[in-house]
């Protein structure tokens, strides 16, 4: 495997070594008692094992195994049993060092996670370590980008769709229709250079919080190299979604726009609803499928479903915190930059007869607002997804063995029994 974020296949992860066993401590007769010998035709010898370590009367005791360091082994993450990596003693999950010391298994952290199953915390720490430790590159991509979606969308909204007319008390339809035309017009124009923005976003962040993984840092020359090769078929993916969501909402709602009928047209809304929240869910790893294993969109769709098959809810989970987060940071940023934008452009007279919402003051105020929102938020949320599939894949193809030698750890995951081999 090359340095690169895309991985090859996986190999085994780590594991925590099998408990020693209790020292076997012969029984000892107390003072005043009378040891008599063995009563005649019983089944049971005079030195019993301890509690809890039973074997079959007269059968030669096991060895114990020595106490050491605990050492990966290969085989991944077992999810179950009470063997290394399952639920019961000996398990890094229920016992990582004896009954009663609970805790997650011990992992090499050569990057900004550890090389296990991730938690919902983890995955939020790591997209925002990354972050931190890298904000050089993140917030150089994210900054850019925000500044030019935020500059075309105010040059869209001052001179090409300008603010829609104000309608009479009483439209007639020309006015319903021009009204409606406009503000379409205005947001496809504005959902467009968002969409291409959010797709180069994407691939560079990707490719920068993949290194971050493993501990190397990307410049934004490297991340752009990186992406380039795939940035036609990101975008293909993309409109291949889209397309698709626009295509069912449109069988689901059709028959109750041609029929007329309210009840019918409800009905589709709230069958569109959940489906296409599903498939949201479903497909919401197929990006960095798609970017870091350099496959087409089809195997990157593929790779989604199967990679969420089993862990929807809680993917669900962190992707719906992670919304939450972002939108109560949007909030907190935007309030007061969009109150002072209202007090400067001429308060809300001006913007009942919405002179203010086409206003240069306006419009640059709140689009300084939105590029601050879009710099912090952008990265928040392509990093939670590309550690989800990172974790996913940890969790059913032991990626962590290829990481940990991508980061260096050539050791991670080596058979302590197996015979050195020559570098």
């Amino acid at each position: 495997m090359n340095d690169s974020p895309g991985w090859a296949a996986p190999g085994s992860s780590p594991s925590d070594g099998e408990r020693p066993g209790a020292p076997e401590t012969p029984a000892t007769p107390e003072s005043g008692s009378d040891a008599r010998p063995p009563a005649e035709g019983r089944k049971w010898a005079e030195r019993q094992p301890p509690p809890g370590d039973w074997q079959s009367p007269g059968a030669p005791q096991a060895p114990e195994p020595p106490a050491g360091p605990q050492q990966p082994a290969s085989g991944g993450w077992n999810r179950g049993g009470t063997g290394p990596g399952g639920t019961g003693p000996g398990s890094p999950y229920g016992y990582p060092g004896g009954p009663g010391q609970w805790g997650k298994p011990p992992a090499a952290k050569p990057g900004v996670i550890p090389l296990r199953p991730l938690d919902m915390g983890e995955i939020l720490d790591g997209a925002v370590a990354t972050m931190r430790r890298h904000w050089r590159s993140v917030f150089a991509i994210t900054l850019v980008i925000a500044t030019v979606v935020q500059i075309a969308d105010v040059l869209l909204k001052k001179y090409a769709f300008p603010a829609v007319p104000v309608m009479s008390e009483e439209p007639d339809l020309q006015e319903l229709v021009d009204s409606l035309t406009d503000t379409l017009l205005s947001s496809l124009g504005t959902a467009f250079i968002q969409f291409i923005a959010g797709i180069l976003a994407t691939a560079l962040l990707t490719m920068v919080f993949s290194r971050a993984v493993i501990g190397r840092a990307s410049s934004v020359g490297e991340a752009w190299r990186d992406a380039r090769p795939q940035l036609p078929r990101l975008v293909g993916l993309a409109l291949a979604i889209g397309l698709g969501a626009a295509a069912l909402a449109t069988v689901l709602l059709l028959p109750g726009v041609l029929t007329q009928n309210t009840g019918l047209l409800l009905f589709g809304g709230l069958a569109a609803l959940p489906l296409l929240l599903w498939l949201a869910i479903k497909f919401t790893l197929a990006s960095p499928a798609l970017m870091l294993e350099k496959s087409g969109i089809v195997t990157a769709l593929r790779r989604s479903s199967k990679l969420v098959q089993g862990s929807w809810w809680r993917i669900f989970g962190i992707t719906a915190l992670t919304a939450v987060i972002t939108i109560v940071v949007s909030f907190v940023i935007l309030t007061p930059i969009s109150a002072l934008a209202l007090v400067v452009a001429g308060g809300l007279d001006g913007f009942d007869q919405q002179t203010v919402a086409t206003s240069w003051s306006f419009l640059l105020i709140s689009g300084i607002g939105a590029v601050i929102v879009q710099t912090v938020t952008i990265p928040m949320q392509a990093g939670v997804t590309v550690l989800l599939y990172v974790d996913q894949r940890i969790r059913r193809e032991a990626l962590d063995l290829e990481l940990a030698r991508a980061a260096g750890l050539h050791e991670y995951g080596a058979d302590p029994a197996a015979p050195p081999t020559a570098g």
